[in-house]
């Protein structure tokens, strides 16, 4: 992309603010993950607000406040359905099973009609609105997890598919030893929906903000087949910057692992994520 479109696309996003922040998010796009070069104070900004991910900034999207107590009692069932299928299974869950499943104990309690619509209505619009440009691998809001194109990593709680994710994790492993260890594979709708939303909660219903950390649901590649990985003992910090300081991240540079889905100052609203492995190949 021509930097003269990068900026038209950015300072349109400025003017119009909320009603069309799709307009950058289609630009954006078309670099499918390349690093931009640009001192343009435009850039500078864009670049900022990825750098400082956690931080609320101007013309974020957030919820309001009839939306906001939807919010905290879906992910309140939501932590109920995992506590009661387990983590493992709760990451392979699709949206009917958690339905049935939510309806078939009291414990958890059946999804309300405006619970439902809420979360329909999270999944459905586009991501381009919190400022998050990637595309979405799972289209559909009842999209399945096949949990026997899948198998569960011992010592984990985690699954991976089978195939390129699964033997690509084998092979690291191999290779870095026991050093490294799995800390997140599949992920489905259900699952992604708890992080995005969680994360949504305990930042007052900022949705651009959670979307900076998280990829909302559907728009996770953790549903085809890319996982994270981390150092052993490193516990929380290995979803941080501080990952970049182990071991296990050297190495993984060294011996060439290091294809991340999103690199240093992508350009794709999201923050650099460096235990994340991007797989060329991926199942459907």
């Amino acid at each position: 992309m021509k930097r003269r479109d990068f900026i038209k696309a950015f300072f349109a996003c400025l003017i119009i603010g909320h009603d069309a922040p799709e307009i950058f998010a289609k630009e954006v796009r078309k670099l499918s993950g390349h690093q931009v070069m640009d001192n343009d104070s435009y850039v500078k900004d864009y670049l900022n607000k990825m750098r400082n991910f956690n931080r609320p900034h101007p013309n974020d999207i957030c919820l309001g406040k009839k939306d906001l107590l939807l919010l905290d009692s879906t992910v309140s069932r939501l932590k109920r359905l995992q506590r009661t299928v387990g983590y493992g299974n709760f990451h392979l869950l699709s949206v009917d099973d958690a339905i049935k499943t939510a309806r078939t104990y009291s414990r958890i309690g059946r999804f309300p009609k405006p619970e439902l619509e809420f979360m329909e209505n999270i999944f459905s619009t586009d991501a381009a609105r919190y400022g998050f440009a990637d595309v979405k691998p799972l289209p559909g809001f009842t999209d399945k997890i096949d949990k026997r194109a899948s198998k569960k990593v011992h010592g984990t709680g985690h699954y991976l598919y089978c195939g390129a994710p699964l033997e690509t994790y084998q092979k690291i492993k191999k290779e870095l030893g026991d050093n490294v260890i799995l800390t997140s594979g599949v992920r489905g709708i259900v699952k992604q929906f708890l992080l995005f939303l969680n994360k949504t909660v305990r930042n007052n219903g900022n949705l651009s903000l959670a979307s900076r950390s998280l990829a909302p649901p559907g728009y996770s590649f953790h549903g085809i087949g890319d996982f994270d990985v981390g150092q052993v003992n490193f516990g929380v910090a290995n979803f941080t910057g501080r990952f970049t300081t182990t071991e296990v991240y050297h190495d993984l540079i060294s011996m060439g692992y290091a294809q991340f889905r999103y690199p240093q100052d992508n350009m794709l609203g999201v923050r650099f994520e460096p235990w994340h492995i991007k797989l060329n190949k991926t199942v459907t």
